[in-house]
């Protein structure tokens, strides 16, 4: 595989069917979500809309040979308050025929490379302690636990935990 051949591009409104389907096909590993039944498009769309590509971008990312949807890379401001402006949280997501391919690390080192364009000083995220694949990733980049939140979700009758990791760029 080509790493050099993944498209990151801003996406649009048409692209919200296929990033709620990806977001969708995580929910029943509860692994990846707290969302415990399928979103709907129309609920997603008031989220969607605070992103801009101008300063919290929402990338599509397709593979540059075939136009493939790879998945989806998202910046979230963290708490809405001017002085955490540079702080902010990233989630990506990936079609489930694309998963365990490398593609995450592509992502991540991509967006880490580009955050600072739009202001980014500080990237966290938030995953379940018990989803050690993405936990892996993360600190393989740096990202260092920062806070460990017990038992706050409940998952089909099972007590989860959330880690929050850091990492200042």
């Amino acid at each position: 595989m080509d790493k050099q051949s993944l498209i990151f591009r801003d996406s649009t409104i048409a692209d919200l069917e296929t990033i709620v389907d990806i977001y969708n096909s995580t929910v029943a590993s509860r692994l990846v979500t707290a969302d415990t039944e399928p979103v709907s498009v129309e609920s997603k769309r008031a989220w969607f809309n605070v992103h801009s590509a101008e300063k919290r971008p929402l990338w599509m990312v397709e593979r540059g040979e075939d136009q493939a949807t790879i998945g989806w890379v998202s910046f979230q401001s963290f708490y809405g308050r001017p002085a955490y402006d540079g702080t902010v949280e990233i989630s990506i997501y990936l079609h489930k025929s694309q998963r365990g391919k490398g593609y995450g690390k592509d992502i991540l080192r991509y967006s880490m490379d580009k955050a600072p364009n739009f202001g980014i000083k500080t990237l966290l995220a938030y995953i379940f302690a018990h989803n050690e694949p993405s936990l892996a990733l993360f600190e393989k980049f740096g990202f260092a636990e920062w806070a460990n939140l017990p038992e706050i979700a409940v998952l089909d009758g099972v007590k989860r935990s959330l880690i929050i990791l850091g990492k200042h760029l």
